[in-house]
């Protein structure tokens, strides 16, 4: 029951703030649209070319997600150790992992919105177009692998944040190192081989926005993906590296209590 009362307040805790703070969530639900509709027009060469617009949306879409949900769960985490929260956190009962877990699921549910802002407003772009987005619903798959993943990635990231100072700037060119060769904007078949065989490999949002462009733009099957590593490998890359992040989290954690890092300016 400690467990479960704490899960909760965690992911309380995160939607409350999320409310409170609805008119940054409102800001972001129009600037990342906004952003997205101007990276076709630029690839487009001032045009909102009618091929560009589905698949470099898929991209937009998952780059939008982990770009809102691991900004939001590492600064949550560095504003409790700056603040002292943290540290008294660790001084009562509540286990560690109530807190990890319902930090990660209000960050998710966090980052939800401008998602669908930057989906609603692709759909629209594409319909303007007179084109249409297709659904099926095996796409759930790779969502739930981007998810899965960002969460890993996440619990890496906090982790060193418990550890070492000025972590900031790591997340941020993370961010940008997926949108640059994470496969978001230019599909990693187009890239040079060993650039997409790094970004399958460790990206948590790569083998996923490739499966839903073969699905949704392709129309295959998932058990017949032709490009990226297979449905073998979207189903394990996500849980290798939430694997990793669970066990680098619990490793500085300890780091950190020893050296007594959990509270600091």
């Amino acid at each position: 029951m400690t467990f479960v009362r704490g899960f909760a307040a965690e992911v309380r805790k995160g939607v409350i703030g999320l409310l409170a703070g609805w008119r940054e969530v409102l800001l972001e639900m129009i600037t990342f649209p906004l952003f997205y509709l101007l990276i076709v027009l630029f690839m487009g060469r001032g045009q909102l070319r009618a091929d560009l617009l589905p698949p470099v949306l898929l991209g937009m879409v998952a780059l939008t997600f982990v770009h809102e949900q691991v900004n939001r769960v590492f600064w949550s985490y560095l504003g409790d150790i700056r603040s002292g929260v943290l540290e008294q956190t660790y001084l009562t009962p509540l286990p560690s992992a109530a807190s990890i877990l319902g930090r990660q699921v209000a960050a998710v549910i966090a980052a939800v919105p401008a998602a669908l802002a930057v989906l609603a407003a692709g759909v629209a772009a594409v319909a303007l177009q007179g084109g249409r987005l297709p659904l099926d619903a095996q796409v759930i798959v790779p969502l739930a692998a981007i998810v899965l993943g960002t969460c890993g990635l996440a619990l890496i990231l906090c982790g060193l944040c418990l550890v070492f100072r000025r972590i900031e700037i790591v997340t941020q060119l993370s961010v940008a190192l997926y949108a640059i060769a994470g496969g978001t904007l230019v599909p990693l078949a187009a890239m040079p081989e060993p650039v997409a065989f790094l970004s399958r490999l460790v990206v948590p949002i790569a083998p996923g926005i490739e499966a839903m462009r073969d699905i949704l733009l392709g129309g295959h099957s998932l058990a017949a993906l032709p490009t990226g590593w297979g449905l073998g490998w979207l189903l394990a890359q996500p849980l290798l590296i939430t694997a990793a992040g669970v066990v680098l989290f619990h490793r500085l954690e300890n780091v950190a209590r020893h050296r007594g890092t959990l509270a600091r300016s």
